[in-house]
């Protein structure tokens, strides 16, 4: 089945990565996306974040859906809370619209079974950092039911690795690419964890 084609798909260059599933709030100020979001909220439709820097716009970006307006400024300006929907590639960028804006290919994910060990050490991970961070422990039916993107969009990652994971049409390649990240974060969050009990029991911290 070929990927779906949107033409003069309205475009966000950030300096963010939003990935599916994931709650982004933005502020809205510049005139060209007050008018692009303008559209999007009277014809319900999406908008595509596409990561921004000095090395310029990344091909692989994520739509975004407007769940509400949080805030309309007098001057125009607006507070918006948004969530990602799904991955795209641009095909093509698009010069003739008050707003950036392109040709672009929303992305599909090869076929293949879900590896049972993948998802469970995925799980895992996640289950630790959860607790480690908010002392709350999932339930197996909770945790079963989530999937690479949806455990990613409650973490703050880097923005490469967050890139990295909308770059992969295979879930369990992300499956296996977030299980590391959650053990490199469980393993952070631990040391400081102990560096700040060492730190409030005699002032000092010991690399031991």
């Amino acid at each position: 089945m070929a990927d779906e084609v949107a033409r003069a798909f309205p475009l966000f260059p950030l300096g963010v990565v939003a990935l599916p599933h994931e709650l982004l709030p933005l502020h809205i100020f510049e005139e060209r996306y007050r008018t692009m979001i303008g559209e999007c909220l009277d014809h319900g439709t999406e908008f595509g974040i596409v990561w921004s820097d000095d090395e310029g716009l990344r091909q692989t970006g994520c739509a975004v859906q407007i769940t509400e307006v949080l805030e309309r400024m007098e001057d125009g300006r607006m507070n918006i809370a948004t969530r990602g929907t799904r991955p795209f590639r641009i095909v093509d960028e698009q010069h003739d619209l008050p707003y950036p804006a392109g040709t672009v290919e929303f992305l599909t994910d090869k076929r293949e079974e879900r590896d049972a060990k993948v998802v469970a050490a995925a799980h895992e991970a996640y289950n630790a950092l959860v607790e480690l961070a908010t002392d709350r422990v999932l339930e197996h039916d909770e945790l079963d039911a989530m999937s690479a993107y949806e455990m990613a969009a409650t973490v703050d990652f880097g923005l490469e690795a967050k890139q990295g994971l909308l770059d992969l049409r295979s879930e369990n390649a992300r499956l296996r690419l977030v299980t590391r990240l959650f053990r490199a974060a469980t393993k952070r969050l631990d040391f400081i964890e102990r560096a700040q009990a060492r730190a409030r029991s005699n002032g000092k911290v010991r690399f031991s």
